[in-house]
């Protein structure tokens, strides 16, 4: 249909001119210099559209990358050595977010792998480090506060009430326990008489404890077994398909000294002063064959 027939009549034919003259009139600017506002205008909306879904969007459980879990289909020896083929098909993740950094050696590399058969699951950290670093020898103590990789899991997709969690340092001190979130009075509370069995190993070149000299790495293999979460539903046990919730975290101490230490996540926390254990911040790990 022909509009340009309701236009007054030295304008019919020719609606550009009209309305590039009622512009001018209500603007009372020039119809190109409106095009060129209008166009700034838009730019900036699409900008701040951006800018917020990039740094207003904190994800949540389910939403980050699903981490996939390859299947071994040979013996894993537990040496803090990569030898065996599945660490050369597993997905390899860096933890990219950090947290409590103060010094440019607090900011260091971390390299994540992992896999299961049907007995274990298994997890390698390849960590760069200056400054090795550790103390706690104890069991159920607090290896934390020293160089150390976690593990945190919760043996279903969508469930936020407890997580099983794995901490160990150099000297393969083990903090294991189950975290039970607002378990009495809106406060978390840590069941630490939970003491399974597990392989574990370290590997590292350097000095422990010794910061006159640059040290380079440490490395530490886990394997955790499945019996661990024995008693759990049956339909969510390991196989391909299924998925359970982690959150896998370094701590990083680099003062022989002090408790002074760094932090780094395979997934982001955004509040590192909520602590690591904010289980709708956990990311999904998926079992493949």
């Amino acid at each position: 249909m022909d509009y340009s027939t309701n236009l007054p009549e030295d304008y019919r034919g020719n609606s550009e001119m009209y309305f590039r003259g009622l512009i001018d009139e209500w603007c009372d600017i020039p119809f190109m210099n409106f095009l060129t506002i209008l166009g700034v205008s838009l730019i900036l909306i699409m900008v701040q559209g951006v800018s917020f879904a990039q740094e207003g969007k904190w994800l949540s459980l389910g939403e980050q990358k699903v981490y996939k879990v390859v299947k071994a289909h040979e013996r894993i020896s537990i040496d803090g050595m990569m030898n065996e083929q599945v660490w050369q098909q597993a997905e390899s993740r860096k933890f990219e977010d950090f947290y409590r950094i103060e010094r440019p050696s607090d900011r260091q590399s971390t390299t994540f792998r992992m896999a299961w058969d049907e007995d274990f699951l298994y997890l390698f950290y390849s960590m760069q480090d200056k400054y090795l670093t550790a103390r706690e020898k104890r069991r159920d103590g607090e290896p934390y506060n020293d160089d150390c990789a976690e593990i945190f899991i919760i043996p279903a997709p969508d469930s936020l009430v407890a997580h099983i969690g794995f901490e160990l340092n150099l000297y393969k001190a083990c903090n294991d326990f189950v975290y039970f979130n607002k378990y009495f009075n809106n406060k978390d509370y840590v069941f630490k008489a939970f003491d399974p069995e597990y392989q574990a190993e370290t590997s590292f070149v350097g000095t422990i404890n010794d910061n006159s000299d640059e040290d380079e790495s440490w490395n530490l293999e886990l394997a955790i077994p499945l019996s661990s979460f024995r008693n759990l539903p049956s339909e969510n046990n390991p196989k391909s398909g299924n998925r359970w919730a982690f959150q896998a975290v370094r701590q990083d101490r680099n003062d022989p000294k002090g408790d002074r230490r760094s932090t780094s996540t395979l997934f982001p926390i955004y509040e590192a002063s909520k602590g690591v254990h904010q289980a709708n911040r956990f990311g999904l790990m998926e079992f493949i064959d």
